[in-house]
């Protein structure tokens, strides 16, 4: 997506961050390079505002459900993996959980 307009932030840069920034998980700079992004930019604004209505809603629909520590440990393990590059297993973290069989182990 992109309106077309040049910006100091491209828009690709935007949409693949926008849950960081939702999420408060980025540092203040690209933090203010993204607030700066949204007043320019009419359809990543659109896109923003969509993500942190989702948001909101899954919060209020499904934020009192308590997440096992276990599975928390194991999603947060996958997640560093992926963002160090390294190479994730294929197996299917919730088939693992409940011992179904994965397509790689059937």
């Amino acid at each position: 997506m992109s309106c077309g307009e040049p910006h100091e932030t491209d828009c690709s840069e935007v949409l693949d961050h926008l849950y960081e920034f939702l999420d408060h998980e980025m540092p203040d700079s690209d933090c203010t390079k993204f607030e700066v992004h949204f007043e320019e930019c009419s359809p990543c604004l659109e896109k923003y505002g969509l993500e942190q209505a989702v948001k909101k809603l899954v919060k209020r629909c499904c934020g009192q459900d308590d997440v096992p520590t276990d599975l928390r440990s194991k999603v947060m393990g996958r997640i560093d993996l992926i963002r160090s590059g390294q190479a994730v297993p294929e197996q299917d973290v919730t088939a693992s959980e409940t011992g179904q069989p994965t397509p790689a182990t059937e």
